[in-house]
């Protein structure tokens, strides 16, 4: 049974239908993309530990110069107040 195979399906379905090319190849984009930012992810964040044994704190290897996800203290992200009517206009008039 030569040609029954999932690979041969998909190639006949191709030919039959060649508007799916792009799509297959924009899916196929979109895959990969998302497998290499899961890979950069899992080797370059410091939020990652994969060796306990020899670091087992990786946060004190963080110099003050390493970004970090947490914001200083002195940064209010609380809810903003819009301003009073009169600065919207263009400033108070006397």
């Amino acid at each position: 049974m030569a040609g029954t195979g999932p690979g041969a399906r998909f190639y006949r379905q191709i030919k039959r239908h060649p508007a799916l090319i792009p799509m297959i190849g924009f899916i196929g984009l979109g895959m990969g993309s998302a497998a290499l930012y899961l890979l950069r992810l899992a080797l370059r964040s410091p939020d990652v530990c994969w060796d306990r044994k020899n670091n087992p704190e990786p946060w004190n290897r963080l110099s003050p110069n390493d970004q970090y996800k947490v914001p200083p203290p002195s940064v209010h992200l609380g809810p903003r107040t819009p301003p009073p009517p009169q600065a919207m206009r263009g400033g108070l008039r006397h």
